[in-house]
């Protein structure tokens, strides 16, 4: 085997993800051109520009989706509207909800907008209503109605002092609302379909709309008439008008006349003189074939077009949730952002330092991503869905295979890191599920396909490419390998053997002879179900593979038997590699996790909960220091490599929390509570804090102490004590302990200081509603007390005749001489009369317990009881001496909804044990 002295790798660690941020809906651009915020589900999320990275996220409590947001022009507030029809104010910065109400909206909110001076907001509804909002004194100012349909577009003019607002429905009209008198002033008509966006003209005057008719409107906002109709013949989601001081003359803009640009279903950027309705420039992207361009439905087909002012950029989102941002006067391409990946098929690490990745997700394009920025370039050739990636040795040169039957080779430039298509084959008669690269020079890639064959495609020499010329491939060999499909290929690290892995449950092992001819040298056999992954060991004679029964083996090249079988995952195994210069395994499963495995011992020595779905992508990095794993959970996770340092360090943390409880231990053993405190304050640790405050509640003057052990306290640990009292109120069992602290915080410390406290508003608001639940539960815990009390005194009155003139201070200081339960005997044989009276045999109760007869048949509406069960409780009464509130001491806390039910049902019991009058003496208490 290999090397035996090297270092084992035992655990790795998240270092990035790429996670979906963007899933569908509105998007928006800060003012100040830093941040993207867009709507994922139940958040939006806040994507700074300058690094990729979602910064900030906001969510409803409800988790109901967003269905609009708005952000101020200020960049200071973002309101959201959820399906819940409530609407949240934001101090997105710190992700904190400052305000909440409640939308007058029946239906949830489709668009909303801010005016130029941050102070109004407007919401267009589903439910054909327009309201306004002022954020400042928070009320709602108008409410807006005549719009036929979903208000799916709201927007101020830009010029505050006209105090107009626009809006489209499904009628297709543009309204124009007089905010001063709240009426609908005209309906510009031109369009047939929705109105999709609005832009305005630096003075105001002069307004483009744009529209699924494939049309766009020039108005004239003075006459408010049409001045033009421009035909696009594409549904245009997005108009922008081009600013007049800048030259544009790269993209068409001549002269001084009006000019926008457009964005639709065709995914290509064009822009129009007004004054003519001519294109006077078409954006060109990669090429595509004739059926996909008359295609309205167009994958790269854009959703929003944004512009960027400041820094004459514009943005772009696309029907698969890319964000592109494009740098004027060119149109170049500047960043590419992605917000959802779908599921991920595979994934390999790419560029100089394993800088980049490239990716294979549930579509036609690729997807380069740039660790350090997130920045993404899509990579389009591929015609149906990309099923896998291999990188060759010096990481510059990959190839990929598709559902389209073909292999493709991409190249990446060094400097630039820009990646094109550098050759494309095409021969398979069915979809190409797996490719592999030469290992030792850029000579050949073979790719495996479902229609059973493998093929040897040989590189030419020179793979540079000239303008948009791609290199031909043919394959040198085609052999018929396997009875069903070809799932894995791989090449020996010396290019002489290649291995093939197939859904009829086995591997195979091939040459490949110089001449081009492969030949098979041996069938691996072993697996229950079909072969997922094949992989060769860099240094030993040994292949592993592994397959859908949930086992991965290692075989022998000499006589194909296998050395060892590892077994740990629950469902398929769909990735093997080796790393640790091949002492160890890497296994990835349908189970979402991925294991860690030494040879030599058959031990697997860490599991990554990496993924909530099937890890179809696992690769190591060159210098075998960190690895990526993709899923189908639509997640990317770059991982490092936990050297022995790091592994140390968290030792020593370790350590130092250990040490840290002792020396708690031992402040609490030399009662010196308020240094207890701190330190477990400081490990930030809620139950840890918790036994402190319960130490101090045992001891003798303990509310004294409390107070004055918590008021010492720093600010930051009162803070940090608020929030753990939400947490202790929620159970009963220490409700009692985070009242007694909040009873201290509450009383010595004014409201103004309280409200200071981060969080403070919404740990109050949590603890009220548990607060009024322990209330109540204590109310009828003490009620159900006092009856029973009143009961034994009347008990004890029917038992002792002579202490009828006794007072009931008296009575209750009387030490009980007999048995808790005492019946009148006359009483219970009228009793007893009446009871055979109803039809009952029994003789009035002789068999039962004499101090307390009971009916064998309940009243109406009684629950049916055991014989056993009223015996036992019976028993449990008189030997506890009648004491309900002893019995109760020896429950414990967790069982306080349990006493409440028990008193109920001993009441029940107690009540049917008394005679008639004292019965009826109960009842009139009660009543």
């Amino acid at each position: 085997m290999a090397n035996t002295n090297l270092q084992f790798k035992t655990n790795y660690v998240v270092d990035s993800k790429i996670e979906p941020f963007y899933k569908g809906g509105k998007v928006q651009i800060s003012k100040d051109e830093q941040y993207i915020f867009c709507t994922c589900e139940s958040r939006v999320n806040v994507l700074e520009i300058s690094t990729g990275k979602v910064v900030h996220s906001v969510q409803h409590d409800d988790q109901e989706d967003i269905t609009s947001f708005a952000l101020s022009c200020d960049d200071e507030m973002l309101v959201t509207a959820s399906r819940a029809l409530l609407l949240k104010q934001w101090d997105w910065r710190q992700a904190q909800c400052t305000r909440s109400w409640r939308a007058i909206h029946t239906v949830p909110v489709a668009s909303m907008t801010f005016d130029s001076t941050s102070t109004l907001v407007a919401t267009g509804g589903c439910d054909g209503t327009i309201k306004l909002w002022d954020v400042v004194k928070q009320y709602c100012t108008h409410n807006l109605k005549g719009s036929s349909g979903v208000v799916h577009l709201v927007q101020f003019h830009p010029d505050i002092s006209r105090l107009q607002l626009f809006s489209s429905s499904l009628d297709c009209g543009i309204r124009l609302w007089d905010l001063r008198s709240s009426q609908c002033v005209c309906v510009l008509q031109s369009h047939y379909s929705a109105v999709t966006s609005l832009s305005f003209s630096p003075d105001g005057g002069t307004m483009v709309s744009s529209g699924r008719d494939k049309i766009c409107t020039v108005w004239d906002l003075t006459s408010r008439k049409a001045k033009r109709t421009v035909p696009v013949y594409e549904a245009v989601e997005g108009v922008v008008l081009l600013p007049e001081d800048e030259d544009l003359s790269q993209i068409g803009v001549k002269s001084k006349d009006l000019h926008f640009i457009t964005a639709g279903s065709k995914g290509v950027l064009r822009v129009w003189e007004a004054s003519t309705a001519r294109c006077v420039y078409t954006q060109t992207l990669a090429a595509v074939s004739e059926e996909e361009e008359e295609k309205d439905d167009d994958p790269r087909g854009l959703t929003y077009l944004l512009l960027l002012p400041a820094s004459s950029r514009l943005a772009t989102v696309t029907a698969e949730h890319n964000i592109v941002l494009y740098q004027l006067p060119g149109l170049t391409t500047q960043q590419q952002f992605v917000g959802y990946n779908d599921e991920v098929l595979d994934v390999k690490f790419l560029g100089k330092g394993d800088s980049h990745i490239v990716v294979a997700t549930n579509s036609c394009q690729l997807k380069v991503f740039e660790l350090l920025t997130n920045s993404c370039q899509i990579l389009y050739g591929h015609t149906d869905t990309v099923l896998s990636l291999d990188v060759f040795k010096k990481g510059f040169l990959f190839a990929s295979c598709a559902k389209d039957r073909s292999v493709r080779v991409w190249q990446m430039d060094g400097e630039s890191g820009r990646v094109h298509c550098v050759a494309h084959g095409s021969n398979h008669a069915n979809a190409v599920g797996s490719i592999t690269c030469s290992r030792m020079k850029a000579s050949f890639v073979v790719s495996g396909s479902q229609d059973c064959t493998l093929k040897v495609w040989d590189l030419p020499a020179d793979l540079s490419t000239t303008g948009a010329d791609i290199h031909q491939l043919t394959p040198r060999a085609t052999e018929k390998a396997h009875d069903k499909d070809v799932n894995s290929v791989a090449v020996s690290p010396n290019d002489k053997l290649l291995a093939s892995g197939s859904q009829d449950r086995t591997a195979k092992l091939w040459s490949l002879a110089a001449e081009g001819i492969v030949g098979m040298l041996g069938v691996f056999r072993g697996h229950r179900r079909g072969v997922w992954a094949v992989c060769f060991s860099p240094v030993d004679q040994v292949l592993a593979t592994s397959s859908a029964d949930g086992a991965t083996k290692l075989w022998s090249l000499q006589d194909f038997s296998c050395l060892k079988t590892f077994e740990g995952h629950d469902a398929s195994v769909l990735k093997v590699i080796f790393v640790s210069r091949g002492t160890q395994l890497l296994t990835s499963g349908s189970d979402g996790l991925v294991k860690l495995w030494t040879i030599k011992t058959n031990e697997c020595v860490k599991t990554l909960d990496a993924h909530q779905d099937k890890v179809w992508g696992l690769h190591s990095s060159s210098k075998d220091d960190k690895m990526v794993t993709a899923s189908a959970d639509s997640n990317i996770t770059v991982w490092v490599d936990v050297t022995e340092v790091e592994l140390a360090e968290e030792q020593a943390k370790q350590e130092d929390q250990i040490l840290k409880q002792q020396e708690l231990s031992n402040l609490l053993h030399e009662k010196k509570y308020l240094k207890a405190l701190g330190l477990a304050i400081s490990l930030d640790q809620p139950r840890t804090v918790l036994v402190v405050i319960k130490a101090i509640r045992q001891v003798e003057n303990s509310h004294t102490l409390l107070e004055k052990t918590v008021l010492k306290l720093r600010v930051d640990q009162k803070e940090s004590l608020l929030r753990y009292c939400a947490v202790w109120n929620t159970n009963a069992r220490n409700c009692q302990d985070a009242q007694a602290v909040l009873q201290v915080l509450l009383t010595h410390l004014p409201p103004e200081e309280l409200l200071q406290y981060q969080g403070a508003r919404t740990h109050l608001e949590g603890l009220i509603p548990y607060t009024e639940r322990h209330m109540q539960r204590i109310g009828n815990l003490l009620q159900a007390s006092m009856f029973l009390n009143y009961m034994w005194q009347k008990m004890r009155v029917a038992g002792a005749p002579s202490s009828m003139g006794q007072d009931e201070e008296e009575m209750d200081t009387t030490p009980l001489a007999q048995p808790f339960f005492m019946v009148d005997k006359e009483k219970g044989m009228e009793s007893g009369d009446e009871e055979k009276q109803d039809g009952d045999d029994s003789d009035g109760g002789q068999d039962e317990d004499p101090n307390c007869p009971v009916k064998e048949e309940e009243e109406e509406g009684d629950d049916e009881v055991s014989a056993s069960k009223k015996a036992s409780t019976n028993n449990g009464l008189v030997e506890n001496g009648g004491s309900a509130k002893t019995n109760g001491n020896h429950h414990s806390e967790s069982e306080e909804s349990s006493e409440e039910e028990d008193l109920e049902d001993q009441t029940v019991k107690v009540m049917k044990c008394l005679p008639v009058s004292s019965t009826l003496q109960c009842q009139t208490f009660a009543s």
